[in-house]
């Protein structure tokens, strides 16, 4: 971020900020230009990492039948849940609703029986698991706490919105966060077809960036 539009951003802050009852979402808003979402190799569905966090601890819950994996899980505070939890819980409103609450991972091999199991639940609401590759089942989580995911939905404007973190965070890693999604739209779509940015915290009315 050039220091100009940071030394905005950070005015834009300072004024906004513990202004709520709440931690607000500080939320980024891209719009395109020339980008015909309609088509299906526009269309988005990308994880983006963010460098300095999400600004907010997120639980993450393993679905494991290996007797190793599951140990790494428990070390690392991962919650566990087995392939014959899986029948209970589609039966269970209570229960499906609280794996709302988690970020969600699953060794490829149940897949499937989730996919059968919890995905007329999981699907419409972006939350299937996402596969665990491997066993650094710790590395694994910590990746996942710290990356959005961005997906073209409803009637596919040429507009994404997405969290980059909270008001408790310093505008430098903010920034660092908001440059990493502009980044990755620029490579993808190229710099020329964004044609704005804003930024706003939930509360608060838009800052335009660029």
């Amino acid at each position: 971020m050039e220091k100009e539009i940071f030394d905005k951003f950070v005015t834009f802050l300072n004024e906004n900020k513990g202004k709520r009852k709440f931690n607000q979402s500080v939320d980024l808003i891209i719009n395109f230009t020339d980008v015909d979402f309609n088509k299906p190799d526009n269309r988005l569905n990308i994880g983006i990492f963010l460098p300095k966090g999400r600004g907010r601890e997120s639980k993450v819950m393993l679905f494991a039948d290996d007797k190793n994996i599951i140990t790494k899980a428990e070390d690392a505070g991962v919650a566990i849940l087995k392939s014959t939890d899986i029948p209970t819980i589609a039966s269970d409103k209570k229960r499906l609703r609280e794996l709302l609450n988690y970020e969600l991972l699953a060794q490829p091999a149940i897949m499937p029986m989730i996919a059968k199991g919890l995905g007329q639940f999981l699907g419409p609401k972006n939350k299937m698991p996402k596969p665990l590759i491997g066993s650094d089942v710790a590395s694994v989580a910590n990746n996942i706490k710290s990356t959005i995911y961005i997906r073209s939905k409803g009637k596919y404007l040429p507009t994404i919105h997405c969290s980059i973190g909270t008001e408790l965070m310093n505008a430098e890693n903010l920034s660092a966060n908001i440059d990493e999604v502009i980044n990755t739209f620029s490579k993808k779509f190229g710099k020329q077809h964004i044609r704005s940015v804003y930024v706003k915290l939930t509360m608060s009315k838009p800052l335009r960036l660029i």
